[in-house]
Order: C-alpha cells, then structure tokens, then sequence
C-alpha cells in the first residue's frame, strides 16, 4: 500500500505550531521568528512535504514564482510571448503567474500593481507594459521590496533597466518605403493610445519615412486608434469621411488593420482595389485573414525567450549579491515586412 502524501498539517504537527503559521512561514516569512522559519524548514525535511521545494525556497526567501504583467490579455499579440516565457521559466524550477494590467474603468488601478511588484508575490518580473507607478521609478536595483524585473515590448524611457525590444520607428519606416514603393502618396496612419511608447515611436518612423519620400503629412490622416478592432473599426468611416481620401492605410496593429478592413467590406469597399492596408505585428491570424495582410513582423518567440532568459540571469546575480542589481542593458531584436495580399499599386 502506497504511503500517503505529507501535508501541511503534518508538517505544523512535527514543528509544533498551527497550519495557519506553517503557511505564513512559507508565503511571509518576515512575518514569523527566525526560530519559528527554522522548525517549519526541519519539520518539511523531516516530512518531505512537498518534496522539499518548499523548504529550499523558505531558505532562500524565494516565492518559486515570475510574475509576468500584460497590458491587454485579450490582445492575441501576446500569446506567443508568453507561451516562449513559460517554456525558458519552467525547466529552471519557477511557476509563471500572469497578470492583466488593463484599466479597470477609465484610469490604471496603481494599488493593484504595486501588490503585483512586490518581492513577496514573485522572484522576478517581466513587464509587457511599459507603465510603472511613479513612486516605483526611482526604486528600481536599489529597493530591496522589488524583485528583478525586465521590461519586454515596452519601456520607459529614461529608466535604467533591461528591456527586450524593436525598432518600432524602423518598422514603420518599413511599411511607408512599401506603400511608396507601390506608388502611393497619400498615406494615412491609424495610430496607437496617444501616450503609449510603441505609438510615439511608430508615429515617429511614419513621418519620417513620409519625409524620406518628399511626402508632407495631412494631421486629418493622422487617424486616433487604442490597437483594437473597434478602434480600427472608427477609423474607416473617419477614412471614408476624407474630402481626399489616402490610397494606403498603415495601421500601428494588426488589431485595427483587421477592424479597419472588415468594417469596409460591410459598407462595400474592398481591400486593396479601394485602398491598401499594412498592419504590426504579424500575428497568427494575419496570413489566413482575406485578404492575408501586409505587416510588420516582430519576432514575439524571441522576444520572450530572451526577456526569460535576461530575467534568470539578473536574479541569479541578486541573489549571489544578496542585494538588488541594477542593469540597463538593451537587446533590440530584429523585424522584417511581410508582404501579402492587402497592398497593390493605387489605381
């Protein structure tokens, strides 16, 4: 007959104390005496309570656990960032816990990530967004309540700390060169929430590259979006409102290229014969959608595997110091166009 499994309260048995401390002196340490912290860890050797894990993060005041904040968990943009985040995390022995950081209502909820960077929820942090309480900042590699963190995607700008991005102002210059390329000159531009890094820089590459072609830009074809499908959605009756309307679109998401695209084909218009369209990010549904989409592809596996992989090493390098370290080293990863079916020559 099999031995059962150790639990909890045969591990407070064996220590002395309650369940109740047991679970303090393994989720809050800080919380309970050294004494108490060393008869727990004696009781879980002797029980074998859960095969020692818990014991071996006790000791090193470890959560077992990365912490991976995402602006949108409804943006499909991220579901390969996070899967190639878990595949790096897990064989290194820590739990992936993901968290949405998206407004609740009309404004951020900063309480909510302030729970979410604490030391005693993970070991690590990667961030998808690049928003951080300004109470945070000046924090960064010296406070001892924030654990290691990477920003991945997104960044703040000014903040020494290692990041994982693109050249989104490259990406955009990309996308202008085709659409001139095709012959286009009048090219507008569904951007991005105004204050966000990715919209600032994509805005950015796109007047530049409208400049490279001797192109002046029309503030009325400097269209307002959020990345999303309603927002793509907005800007084509904005588009079809034009007195003269731009040939080529190029959308700061695949999100809004698909929400543009489709809310043309219900009023009757068709993508590329009325207009062409290029999209960002190249996610999975941009080759199947009709027509597949022109857009910029970013390298979403790599980038998290190399956010995971940047993250493990700078919290091995705390932990041998025993204190925080400050890193502001940048990997710029690269993109490429991809075209397909949703640009031609303006008729």
């Amino acid at each position: 007959m099999n031995k059962p499994l150790p639990r909890i309260r045969d591990v407070a048995l064996a220590a002395g104390v309650s369940t109740a401390t047991v679970s303090r002196a393994l989720s809050h340490p800080e919380q309970v005496s050294r004494e108490t912290r060393e008869r727990v860890l004696a009781a879980i050797d002797a029980t074998g309570y859960t095969i020692n894990h818990a014991a071996r993060n006790l000791r090193r005041r470890r959560t077992g656990a990365i912490v991976v904040l995402v602006p949108n968990l409804a943006n499909p943009f991220f579901s390969k960032i996070l899967s190639a985040i878990a595949a790096e995390i897990a064989p290194a022995g820590y739990n992936v816990l993901v968290a949405d950081t998206a407004p609740q209502g009309q404004e951020r909820d900063d309480e909510r990530m302030l729970g979410y960077l604490s030391n005693n929820r993970a070991d690590g942090l990667i961030l998808l967004d690049g928003h951080l309480p300004g109470e945070l900042r000046q924090d960064i590699g010296v406070s001892r309540s924030l654990p290691p963190l990477v920003f991945a995607c997104e960044w703040i700008d000014g903040l020494a700390t290692p990041s994982v991005v693109i050249d989104n102002a490259e990406g955009a210059r990309l996308a202008i060169r085709h659409l001139v390329g095709l012959g286009h000159r009048r090219i507008a531009h569904i951007m991005g929430p105004p204050t966000n890094v990715l919209t600032i820089e994509r805005r950015r590459g796109t007047l530049e590259g409208l400049a490279e072609a001797g192109i002046s830009p029309r503030e009325e074809w400097l269209l307002p979006g959020d990345f999303t499908m309603e927002s793509g959605a907005a800007a084509a009756h904005r588009w079809l409102a034009c007195a003269e309307r731009p040939t080529a679109v190029f959308c700061a998401s695949d999100e809004m290229a698909f929400g543009f695209i489709s809310e043309l084909h219900r009023m009757g218009l068709s993508v590329p014969r009325d207009v062409s369209v290029v999209g960002f990010d190249d996610i999975e549904t941009a080759s199947r959608y009709v027509p597949a989409l022109t857009t910029v592809r970013q390298p979403r596996d790599c980038i998290g595997t190399t956010a995971a992989r940047m993250l493990l090493a700078l919290m091995a390098k705390s932990e041998e110091a025993k204190a925080p370290v400050l890193s502001g080293e940048r990997r710029l990863l690269p993109i490429e166009l991809v075209v397909r079916e949703s640009t031609r020559p303006p008729e």
